[in-house]
């Protein structure tokens, strides 16, 4: 634990012997709030800088939009957590040589987006204000915490022809427990964080659906899928990958790689050849990546 979570963690546990409901807010505060804002890299500041800029306000914050491109196809990138759009920099080209329009994002407390938190609601508005600007997207393409955020947006009316997930979270219950064994907060302290989500993020679950998970989107969401993980993946482990093509049967495929981790799996010359095949073709056919 670095010394900065050994402190949050000492004064959550301690704040929840004397005000468990305060220290239920504050864990669910904390849960949201990026601990670090990724900066742009070096390599991506040309491209990012030739794109048309945006904003879509959501809760008196705003993210920053990226589009490129003049296609009436359009495809939406999303980033997960503590990154940001410029993340899919090795995506884009590929795109617009395919005579896709791209869009991208920068969240709220990641990049360029303003304030310093975002949930998941948050995440749904902003794709759902993009889908009403561009219509149906002719591809989703999303990473880690931005998987669990785009299929609770679809699961609310959001439509994509083809989606694709990479290092994906399947269940925000793998968020929450990832989150208290990180902070080594104490069960009851973890019982009061469980309850603020279901009461401030998912109120009109029924409660054998609480919280959220991608599964549950499988009678909503008929598009298909490309699932790619890395099993070497120590932030969002290939677990998750496996649950989420299982939950979609014959309209998922799962392709898993190793050796690239969590991030830098979005670096990959064959990943990124293999998403772009998906999107136009609906099938991989990248050999380095069969399995």
């Amino acid at each position: 634990m670095q010394p900065t979570e050994a402190l949050t963690s000492a004064a959550l546990n301690s704040l929840s012997r004397v005000s468990g409901s305060l220290a239920g807010t504050s864990a669910f505060t904390l849960f949201h709030m990026p601990l670090t804002r990724s900066r742009m890299r070096a390599a991506e500041r040309e491209l990012f800088g030739a794109a048309q800029l945006g904003r879509v306000k959501v809760n008196g914050k705003s993210a920053v939009t990226y589009r490129w491109g003049d296609g009436d196809r359009t495809v939406l990138l999303v980033h997960g957590w503590q990154s940001r759009g410029s993340r899919f920099a090795d995506f884009v080209p590929g795109l617009l040589d395919r005579g896709y329009r791209v869009v991208a994002f920068d969240a709220p407390g990641h990049g360029e987006g303003t304030g310093r938190s975002v949930n998941i609601l948050e995440y749904r508005d902003i794709i759902a204000e993009l889908h009403d600007q561009y219509g149906v997207f002719e591809a989703l393409v999303a990473h880690s915490m931005g998987v669990l955020g785009s299929f609770y947006a679809l699961k609310h009316g959001v439509k994509a022809k083809r989606i694709v997930t990479i290092g994906g979270v399947c269940d925000f219950d793998y968020l929450v427990d990832e989150f208290c064994s990180a902070l080594s907060l104490r069960r009851q302290l973890k019982t009061r964080l469980q309850g603020r989500i279901a009461k401030n993020l998912f109120p009109d679950l029924p409660a054998d659906r609480t919280p959220f998970s991608v599964v549950h989107t499988a009678e909503y969401v008929e598009s298909p899928i490309l699932v790619i993980h890395d099993e070497d993946d120590t932030r969002i482990e290939v677990g998750q990958g496996r649950r989420l093509a299982g939950a979609f049967g014959d309209r998922a495929r799962l392709i898993t790689t190793s050796g690239l981790g969590h991030r830098r799996i979005l670096g990959d010359p064959e990943v990124v050849r293999a998403v772009l095949d998906f999107v136009e073709h609906g099938v991989s056919t990248t050999p380095a990546l069969e399995r």
